[in-house]
């Protein structure tokens, strides 16, 4: 088992279908695939640890399949069918006791055992689910939200009714609905608060103790849409990242202002994930590139090509095992960050030349031509 203070490696899913590990200490990356023939029905869309060891690795497809990796040995071991390619992607995927949870974008969360091929628990968390989150405490409950479709909050041990449910935003000073799309959530350590980000770059904090059921903090960040969200470990603060590739910090301890920025990312983000211990996050998404930045100083500390489109990442702590079906990425090579002033500055100039200004007796001559003609 690994040092959970230490990051060695970073496990991301491509919209190729293929499993991408990078090495940080190494800095090297390898592709595994479990077949030559790619197709997008092959897409991950969603990674867990099957194990606190970290040694299995739960990768969920577009196809409905869930295939479990093994780091150790660098291979896939087994491969199972958990849905219908009809019930939309994968929105989250969690360890429970040895069982399987699943959720797809069409709101149907499956609690699934090893030894049954049927799910022993299904339940309706609503339409268009874009995120189903695990409680780190309390590993029997789930959160679920998605495009008008509000937080709940599920007890996999009475899976009836949800625990908590949210209500709908107060209307606007207008008196009209204020609409709602959940994109991310997050628990946030040491209390039963639920931490949201929205498509209308909103970020809400639920207190399910609250007899109220909306949100007890209310901040925004930017103008674009909110895609994913992590908080580090102090639980203080929250990291969001939106459709631009703007990545955020916000407190949460007072109004939710934004106390900083961390730049460099050139394209929508996908995925993002803060160390459990150490003040780093790390972020992937359209742009192809896996970046870890500092929380502390806000400095990019890694940053690496990986060529496909990236969906998820999960951070490890064990050191990554070339295995028989791991093929080293050519061009997954570490690239160093540079001052975007210094690369103004290199850049030759270029001076368009200016239009020649025609004398007088050029401009008599003409008119002349002109008159005869």
């Amino acid at each position: 088992m690994g040092d959970r203070s230490r990051l060695c490696s970073v496990w991301l899913g491509s919209e190729t279908g293929i499993l991408k590990g990078v090495s940080l200490s190494r800095k090297q990356a390898f592709n595994f695939c479990n077949t030559s023939q790619l197709s997008r029905e092959q897409e991950v869309r969603a990674l867990c640890w099957g194990d606190p060891a970290e040694s299995e690795l739960l990768v969920g497809s577009v196809d409905g399949t869930v295939k479990t990796f093994s780091t150790e040995k660098g291979t896939f071991t087994e491969s199972r069918r958990c849905g219908d390619p009809g019930d939309g992607c994968f929105s989250g995927l969690a360890a429970l006791s040895g069982s399987l949870v699943t959720c797809t974008e069409c709101g149907t969360l499956r609690v699934w055992r090893e030894d049954r091929s049927e799910p022993v628990t299904e339940l309706n968390a609503g339409k268009s689910v874009c995120r189903m989150r695990q409680s780190p405490v309390h590993r029997n409950k789930v959160a679920t939200g998605g495009k008008e479709n509000g937080l709940k909050i599920w007890d996999l041990e009475r899976p009836e009714t949800p625990v908590f449910t949210a209500k709908n935003l107060r209307d606007d000073w207008l008196d009209l609905r204020r609409p709602h799309w959940v994109r991310d959530m997050a628990f946030i350590p040491d209390s039963d608060k639920v931490v949201t980000c929205t498509s209308y770059h909103q970020v809400h904090v639920f207190d399910p103790s609250s007899p109220r059921r909306r949100p007890v903090l209310e901040a925004e960040f930017g103008e674009y849409p909110l895609t994913a969200l992590s908080l580090p470990a102090a639980g203080s603060t929250v990291t969001v990242g939106n459709t631009q590739g703007q990545l955020g910090l916000l407190d949460l301890r007072g109004r939710g202002l934004v106390c900083g920025c961390l730049k460099g990312l050139a394209g929508g983000v996908r995925a993002l994930q803060c160390h459990p211990s150490r003040p780093l996050v790390a972020s992937c998404g359209l742009d192809r590139f896996l970046r870890v930045h500092s929380l502390d100083d806000r400095s990019l500390q890694h940053k690496v090509y990986l060529k496909s489109r990236l969906n998820c990442l999960l951070l490890a702590s064990r050191e990554l095992q070339e295995g028989g079906g791991a093929e080293k990425e050519g061009g997954a090579q570490e690239v160093k960050e540079e001052d975007e002033d210094e690369v103004w500055d290199a850049m030759e100039q270029v001076q368009e030349d200016k239009p020649k200004r025609k004398t007088t007796e050029e401009q008599q001559t003409q008119k002349r031509k002109k008159g005869g003609d």
